[in-house]
């Protein structure tokens, strides 16, 4: 079996874990409002499109939601999956790569084509 150690704090150090636990969970319900808010103006905007609003042309909705889902996506990868914590450089590492890959060799071969 393995074995169990447990570390006593002292009380300073559990005040400070207790108040960064209580900082990130603010972060994490912040950042779950602010993406809720996204997603809310990313539907009204499409919904503003298909009613024929003035200003609302597929030139401005198509990448204004582009943008949006490519900021919510940072936040998700950087907040929800602890990215932001200590410790996690060989993921992001990774993660990063593959993005960029993921991006440049469709847009290599696209370009392969047209030309």
């Amino acid at each position: 079996m393995a074995d169990i150690q447990v570390i006593k704090r002292s009380p300073a150090e559990q005040l400070l874990q207790q108040r960064r636990a209580k900082e990130s969970m603010r972060n994490q319900v912040a950042m779950f409002a602010l993406m809720i808010f996204l997603t809310l103006v990313s539907f009204s905007m499409v919904v503003a499109y298909l009613s024929d609003v003035a200003g609302f042309s597929k030139f401005f909705v198509i990448p204004t939601l582009f943008l949006f889902a490519a900021v919510q996506v940072g936040l998700q990868l950087f907040y929800f999956m602890h990215m932001n914590e200590k410790g996690h450089g060989v993921p992001q590492m990774f993660m990063f790569t593959g993005a960029l890959l993921g991006f440049l060799i469709p847009l290599t071969f696209v370009t392969i084509v047209w030309w």
